[in-house]
């Protein structure tokens, strides 16, 4: 985790140039048809703070969290959002959030921890609440330019949900990396939260 954390704090600018102008309206469009008008949503692991600016100009009540200082103040900067710094093994609300986003950020969850955070996930959803994540495509664990990264793939989705009663899978797809420098694909999952 800290070397993580140290990799998007010493890359911060590069980072944000390279991410807070991707076109993502597809995958906001998928998230976003299961969330009511004005919806509580969480953007876990915001990074250039992006997604929470467009969903607060959607007309959603955005939070929005980091665990790099440097990119927590850029958020800041590009979306006027009061975004805390923190991370998902720490999440601790509780039938808060309409939907959770978490684009690109699970990736650096530790592969023995992914079921501990999606049960904090679960829990700071209300009923029926729905949450989009993303994972480089692959089934390995993973070190990259001084990040680790766990890869996921459909058949370890199943295997992370089957301990869940009150999940339902609403979709899961592979899409290509959206900045024009890249071909890697991604594993985009959404989720429900079921009525206990």
């Amino acid at each position: 985790m800290n070397k993580n954390i140290n990799y998007y704090n010493q890359n911060a600018d590069q980072f944000f140039a390279t991410t807070y102008q991707v076109e993502m309206t597809s995958l906001y469009q998928s998230f976003l048809r299961y969330l009511p008008e004005h919806a509580s949503i969480l953007d876990l692991g915001c990074g250039s703070g992006r997604d929470a600016l467009a969903f607060k100009n959607f007309g959603h009540q955005v939070e929005a969290i980091d665990y790099s200082e440097e990119l927590v103040g850029k958020a800041f900067q590009l979306t006027g959002l009061p975004v805390q710094l923190g991370n998902f093994y720490e999440l601790s609300a509780q039938g808060k959030y309409d939907g959770i986003w978490a684009c690109a950020s699970l990736l650096h969850c530790e592969r023995d921890k992914l079921s501990d955070v999606l049960q904090r996930i679960l829990t700071a959803l209300k009923p029926n609440g729905v949450c989009y994540m993303s994972f480089k495509y692959g089934d390995q664990n993973r070190e990259k330019d001084g990040r680790s990264f766990t890869d996921v793939n459909e058949k370890q989705t199943h295997e992370l949900l089957k301990s869940f009663d009150d999940v339902l899978l609403l979709q899961q797809w592979i899409t290509t990396d959206k900045r024009p420098d890249r071909t890697e694909e991604w594993l985009n999952i959404l989720l429900k939260k079921q009525k206990a």
